[in-house]
């Protein structure tokens, strides 16, 4: 959601929000893909209480990179009626449903042997209805309308299963650009 619990490009589907208060209809967009589509931006996407490891590694990276970096955190607000003693369990279980993978895009290591995509989280293994309940936001259109509920947490979560693959894809595939030294005849891109 935005700062003022208003529906806003980033809130996701089925969420309550200030002027879609029949949750949210459409996938929300995905600001780091947008980032990392430039090509040239250090792009990494967090969450402390699930891997504080990662969300070191990836100021370490950011902070050394020499060019723009943009650091996407999931960290609850208000709107989201999470408890704060709950709240490292909670970014945990956003990243176990899916709902919020981690990874990391280092635009250095773009033309080198390693992958510039790394994805950084385990494939999901809670469903986001699971995850979503937590939510005030979510939880509350599932009491107000349940049958819509139900619908819209299928959707976000085929959007979850759609997004990760595409992510796995971005981590899996390896680029051989062949030197004119070698044969000079051709590019290739090949699947790990």
């Amino acid at each position: 959601s935005n700062t003022g619990g208003q529906a806003s490009k980033s809130t996701p589907r089925a969420a309550i929000a200030k002027f879609a208060a029949g949750g949210k209809p459409i996938r929300k967009k995905d600001l780091g893909m947008i980032a990392v589509d430039y090509g040239h931006v250090y792009v990494a996407k967090v969450a402390m209480g699930a891997n504080p490891n990662q969300v070191i590694k990836a100021f370490e990276e950011a902070e050394s990179y020499h060019g723009p970096s943009v650091i996407i955190a999931y960290s609850p607000c208000i709107a989201h009626g999470i408890d704060m003693s709950q709240m490292m369990t909670h970014q945990k279980d956003a990243v176990n449903s899916g709902y919020w993978p981690l990874y990391r895009y280092d635009p250095r290591l773009a033309h080198g042997t390693e992958h510039a995509f790394q994805l950084d989280s385990r494939k999901p293994r809670i469903s986001f209805r699971d995850f979503a309940q937590k939510e005030a936001r979510f939880a509350a259109l599932a009491r107000t309308s349940p049958q819509e509920a139900e619908r819209l947490f299928a959707l976000a979560q085929e959007d979850i299963k759609d997004q990760w693959h595409f992510y796995e894809q971005m981590a899996g595939v390896e680029r051989e650009i062949a030197s004119i030294e070698n044969d000079g005849t051709h590019s290739q891109e090949s699947e790990v």
